[in-house]
Formats: C-alpha cells, sequence, structure tokens
C-alpha cells in the first residue's frame, strides 16, 4: 500500500501540482485535478495513446472529442478512446471541479494545437 499527500504532489522548485503520474507511486493510472472558475480554462487540441476518463464532479465544460462537441456538466462521465483529438475548456457559470483519468502509469501527450 502506499498513501500520497496531495499537499506533497509539487514540482520541482516545491510549487503544488493538481497531477499524479501513477508509476512515480506504483499505481498503473495518472490523473489531473481540475479545479477552475476561469471560463475558457483548459487544454489545447491533443491525445493520448491511451483512453482518458473524465469525472465532472460539479461545473461545466465545452468538451471537443474527435468530430463531436458537446457540453458536460456535473454527474457525468466522460470517456475518450485511444488516440481521439479532444480538449476542453470552462463554460458556464460556477466552479469546475473535474478529475481526468489516464489510463497509464505515465502521462503520454500529443499536442495538435
Amino acid at each position: 500500500m502506499n498513501v500520497v499527500e496531495i499537499a506533497d504532489l509539487t514540482d520541482e522548485s516545491g510549487r503544488p501540482l493538481p497531477e499524479f503520474e501513477g508509476r512515480t507511486h506504483g499505481s498503473p493510472v495518472s490523473f489531473i485535478m481540475v479545479s477552475t472558475d476561469v471560463d475558457g480554462a483548459g487544454p489545447r487540441l491533443h491525445r493520448h495513446p491511451y483512453t482518458e476518463t473524465f469525472l465532472i464532479r460539479s461545473g461545466e465544460a465545452l468538451f471537443t472529442v474527435g468530430d463531436r462537441t458537446l457540453i458536460g456538466r456535473g454527474g457525468q462521465i466522460i470517456v475518450v478512446p485511444p488516440d481521439t483529438p479532444h480538449k476542453f475548456a470552462k463554460t458556464g457559470p460556477g466552479r469546475l471541479e473535474m478529475t481526468d483519468i489516464h489510463a497509464s502509469d505515465l502521462f503520454i501527450t500529443e499536442w495538435l494545437e
């Protein structure tokens, strides 16, 4: 068993990171904790060679997944297949709280824009 304190997830200079890379901690998954109230916040178009699962706890975001767009809202789970271009941007009222789960023990990202 491995217990990780979220407060201990920091970069080389000691700044907090909202990311957990599983390989470092003996886990087969990695994740990003999203928490923002800034409209438009989110990553640019990219893809991964593995599935990414978005667990939206509150708020909403405009997702582009392949050639589709949709509004993801709190209480939904969005699953993006491997090698599918995708991005999201926070929209609507309230704070976006989401966990982006990568089915890999390390982040592998190909930026497309």
